[in-house]
C-alpha cells in the first residue's frame, strides 16, 4: 500500500499526493473552466471525459520506481484548487521541473508561489535534487511571476518549446534554481 504524502504549506493550504479519487475533482475543474485553462495548458483539449483524468492519475500512481514523480493536489480551505508537482525528473543528473496549474477562482492568493517554495525545499532536502526548473509560455505573466518572485534565474527562451491549443507552437521561458545558489 502506497503511503500518501501530505505537505502543509500554511493553515489553509495543503498539498496531498495524488490519488485515484482525485480524478473527479481534476476533471470537473478542467471541464468547467476549459476556455480559461486551455490558453496555456495543452492537455485541456484532450481531457474530454472523466476517464481521461483517471488515466492520467493512474499513470502517475502506477509509474515504475524509476519513473515515479511526486504530483500533488492543492487543497485550499479544504477544496480542490489545482495540481502541482515534479515532471521530467532526471535522477542521474539530479534535476527536475516543477509544473503547476490553478483553478481561476484561486488565482492571486499566493497559493502557487508558496507551494513551489515548499516543493523546491522538498526536492533539495529530501530528494537530493540539485537543479529545479520552471518553464512557462512567453506571455503567461501569472505563471512567469512565480519563479521570478522566488529567486529563480532566467536562463533564456526555448523557441517553439510547446505545442499549445489550435496546433500553435509557443516560445517557453526557462527558469532555474540550483541548490548551491539557494542554500548559501
Amino acid at each position: 500500500m502506497r503511503e500518501i504524502k501530505k505537505i502543509k504549506v500554511r493553515e489553509n493550504l495543503v498539498l496531498k499526493q495524488i490519488e485515484l479519487e482525485d480524478a473527479i475533482d481534476i476533471f470537473n475543474t478542467i471541464n468547467s473552466q476549459r476556455e480559461y485553462l486551455r490558453k496555456w495548458l495543452p492537455f485541456v483539449d484532450f481531457t474530454k471525459e472523466l476517464k481521461n483524468s483517471q488515466s492520467f492519475v493512474s499513470s502517475v500512481i502506477n509509474a515504475s520506481e524509476e519513473n515515479k514523480e511526486y504530483v500533488f493536489v492543492i487543497h485550499y480551505d479544504g477544496v480542490f484548487a489545482g495540481l502541482i508537482g515534479f515532471k521530467d525528473t532526471d535522477k542521474l543528473n539530479k534535476k527536475t521541473e516543477i509544473g503547476y496549474w490553478l483553478s481561476e477562482s484561486y488565482q492571486k492568493k499566493g497559493i502557487i508561489t508558496e507551494s513551489v517554495k515548499v516543493l523546491f525545499h522538498f526536492a533539495f532536502d529530501e530528494l537530493g535534487i540539485n537543479r529545479v526548473q520552471i518553464k512557462c509560455a512567453v506571455g503567461n505573466t501569472l505563471s512567469r511571476n512565480i519563479p521570478r518572485k522566488l529567486g529563480f534565474k532566467f536562463e533564456g527562451i526555448e523557441r517553439d518549446g510547446e505545442l499549445l491549443v489550435d496546433n500553435q507552437f509557443t516560445d517557453i521561458e526557462v527558469y532555474s534554481l540550483i541548490k548551491k545558489d539557494f542554500c548559501r
